[in-house]
C-alpha cells in the first residue's frame, strides 16, 4: 500500500483483495454483465448523451440490493473500514479522521467498454472516493487511466488495483478502446466505487 501526499492525498494499494475476495467480486461482475442489469448513463448518476460526462453503464448496488449481504460486493468492499486500514490512514493524514466516522456508503459498479470513458468531474458532496478496478486476464483493452487534470497525473488502472481519495479532487477516466468484441463478454474494465460521507454531525458536536 503506497500512502502519497502529491499531488494531492491519496492511497493506492495493489493486490487490496485477497484471492477469494477477488473471486466473490468476479462471480457477481460476471452476473451483472447481462443484458438489462446494467443501466444506461442517467438513470444511476453520471449524466450521459449529447453533452454528457459518461456513456457507460453503471447500477447503484444499495439500490439494487434489498438485502445487502447478498451482494458478494457490498460485503467484500467493506475491507475499506477495517480498522487498521482507517487507523494506517489517519495516522498519516490527520485531515482524514472523517474516515473513522463514516455512516453514509453508496456503492456503484461501472463497466466501461469501446470508446467509453468519463469526462473530468467532482464528487463535492462526497468527503470520500474510493475506486476499486478490475478486468479479465490477459486484459484486452487498452486506455481506461484515471487521471486527474488539475494535477498532470494519472493511474493505471490494472486488476485489483483500489485508490482512496479525498472527494475534492477532480478526476476523469481516458476512453476504453476494445477492438471486435462483444460488449456483454465483459473484457472491458470495471470500476467499483464507495462515495463516502459522514451525515451525522452530531458526532462531531456543534460547536460553541
Amino acid at each position: 500500500m503506497q500512502m502519497l501526499d502529491k499531488p494531492f492525498p491519496h492511497v493506492i494499494a495493489k493486490n487490496f483483495y485477497n484471492e477469494k475476495e477477488l473471486e466473490l467480486i468476479k462471480e457477481e461482475l460476471k452476473f451483472l454483465t447481462y443484458p438489462g442489469k446494467l443501466l444506461m448513463p442517467g438513470i444511476h448518476h453520471g449524466s450521459g448523451g449529447l453533452g454528457g460526462l459518461t456513456e457507460s453503464k453503471a447500477l447503484h448496488l444499495e439500490e439494487a440490493y434489498k438485502i445487502p449481504d447478498i451482494s458478494n460486493i457490498l460485503k467484500v468492499t467493506q475491507k475499506t473500514f477495517d480498522a487498521p486500514f482507517v487507523t494506517a490512514v489517519v495516522n498519516k493524514w490527520p485531515s482524514f479522521l472523517k474516515l473513522k466516522h463514516i455512516d453514509f456508503t453508496m456503492t456503484k459498479v461501472r463497466y466501461y467498454h469501446n470508446g467509453e470513458g468519463y469526462e473530468p468531474h467532482i464528487d463535492v458532496r462526497r468527503d470520500f472516493l474510493t475506486f476499486s478496478y478490475f478486468h479479465t486476464t490477459p486484459k484486452k483493452f487498452t486506455g481506461g487511466e484515471v487521471y486527474f487534470p488539475k494535477y498532470d497525473y494519472e493511474v493505471d488502472c490494472t486488476d485489483n488495483t483500489f485508490i482512496l481519495l479525498p472527494g475534492y479532487v477532480e478526476h476523469a477516466v481516458r476512453t476504453t478502446l476494445i477492438d471486435n468484441d462483444d460488449y456483454w463478454k465483459g473484457n472491458g474494465r470495471y470500476c467499483v466505487s464507495q462515495f463516502l460521507n459522514v451525515k451525522v454531525r452530531e458526532k462531531y458536536g456543534t460547536g460553541t
